[in-house]
């Protein structure tokens, strides 16, 4: 009697052979659609729908430490542009080359016509005529070193752009960001210039708004740089709840709130406000200073008043405080993601540091290291407020 194999194990023959796989971990063969040609060859079927996102966060990864290392170096250049301020240094150099001011003078010579270009300012002419050529050299070196440092973040940030850009390891959509970022350097760059020209014509202080401006220019590339960084190392995150739209909006507030209080502590450093009225908390001897309303119209108080502009500051500090700790407090009430729970604690320690910082800096005539460390802090305290609001940001990429 002959046997006839069964359908059953006829039907495999019949597969057509694409079809076919081998589990390799298991010693198997199986049966399913071909694999995609961009799989490794021995990797299982149920495998595949991960690996698309593990090699994005693969390739995110090293550029998102590379803006973080570029983030950095733009707060070491906003505290060494305090240290240029609080040094008198800013107006040493009184032209701008963009190529050959790379290079410091070196002889003898290059010094002493560097020196009589700067004494042709009014800066030499009405607060530094005694001034030698060592002194000179003193405050030189700050703001070569400020602008040097300015022109090394280019360097820094545009290197890598075009490695990463020619090996294709930038997202499409990511691009027109980087490309965002240096034009925004480069704009700084210029912006910074612009602040000083107005030092160099009749009065040898630089405008306070220019100051500002220059200012909330470094904080919006940081900001933009440091958001777009979180988002790349944070793209695999879980949406945050819904019910999370109060505290959500509350972080924004705090964050809002820092950024007006940074911007006028740039016109208390424009106008020098912080070496008048040298209490706490009293001004003058009163919690409301008398010369508040000094000049006409009233809101030229705002901007060009020591008494105002500095009482100013103090408020916003005072009211950032109790908006921070408020917010910590109803924090508690939430099931945060703990990312976000440790922003919160982050920013209540750090908006206490920074306040006593202020006090002490006001308390001691702004001595240059406290002064630059206050400066630091308040970009510290804005970064801590960024992180907590990307923790609790809605939209998330997968």
């Amino acid at each position: 009697m002959i046997l006839l194999p069964s359908w059953s194990a006829v039907l495999p023959l019949a597969v057509p052979f694409s079809t076919l796989g081998y589990d390799s971990r298991r010693g198997i063969f199986t049966i399913g659609p071909p694999v995609p040609l961009h799989c490794k060859k021995d990797s299982a079927i149920n495998t595949v729908p991960n690996e698309p996102q593990a090699l994005l966060l693969e390739n995110q990864r090293p550029i998102a430490l590379w803006l973080l290392v570029c983030c950095a170096m733009i707060f070491a250049m906003v505290v060494l542009g305090g240290v240029t301020r609080l040094t008198g240094s800013g107006l040493s150099m009184v032209e701008w080359e963009p190529i050959m001011g790379v290079v410091p003078p070196l002889t003898q010579t290059e010094w002493q016509s560097t020196f009589e270009k700067y004494q042709q300012f009014p800066e030499f002419k009405i607060k530094n005529r005694r001034m030698g050529l060592s002194e000179f050299k003193a405050i030189f070196w700050f703001e070569f070193g400020h602008r040097l440092l300015g022109r090394a973040i280019g360097v820094v940030f545009l290197v890598p752009f075009l490695y990463f850009l020619i090996r294709r390891r930038i997202d499409r959509a990511l691009t027109p960001k980087l490309v965002i970022m240096f034009c925004l350097g480069g704009l700084q760059g210029l912006l910074g210039w612009y602040m000083v020209k107005s030092g160099l014509v009749d009065n040898p202080h630089v405008s306070q708004y220019r100051l500002t401006a220059h200012l909330a220019a470094a904080f919006l590339i940081y900001s933009y740089m440091f958001w777009v960084a979180m988002d790349l190392l944070f793209s695999n995150r879980e949406t945050t709840a819904t019910e999370l739209k109060p505290i959500r909006r509350f972080a924004w507030a705090v964050t809002a709130l820092t950024t007006v209080t940074v911007l006028s502590g740039g016109f208390v450093a424009g106008l020098k406000a912080g070496f008048a009225y040298n209490t706490f908390p009293l001004m003058d001897g009163h919690w409301f200073p008398k010369a508040y309303f000094y000049l006409q119209p009233w809101w030229m108080n705002l901007f060009e008043n020591i008494a105002a502009v500095q009482f100013d500051h103090r408020l916003l500090a005072v009211l950032t405080l109790v908006l921070i700790a408020t917010g910590w407090w109803l924090a508690r009430g939430y099931e945060l993601p703990k990312r976000a729970q440790l922003g919160f604690h982050l920013l209540s320690a750090m908006v206490m540091i920074q306040f006593t910082l202020g006090i002490v800096t006001l308390l001691l005539h702004v001595p240059v290291s406290l002064a630059a460390t206050h400066q630091g802090g308040a970009l510290m305290l804005f970064t801590i407020a960024l992180f907590t609001n990307h923790a609790l940001k809605k939209v998330a990429r997968f």
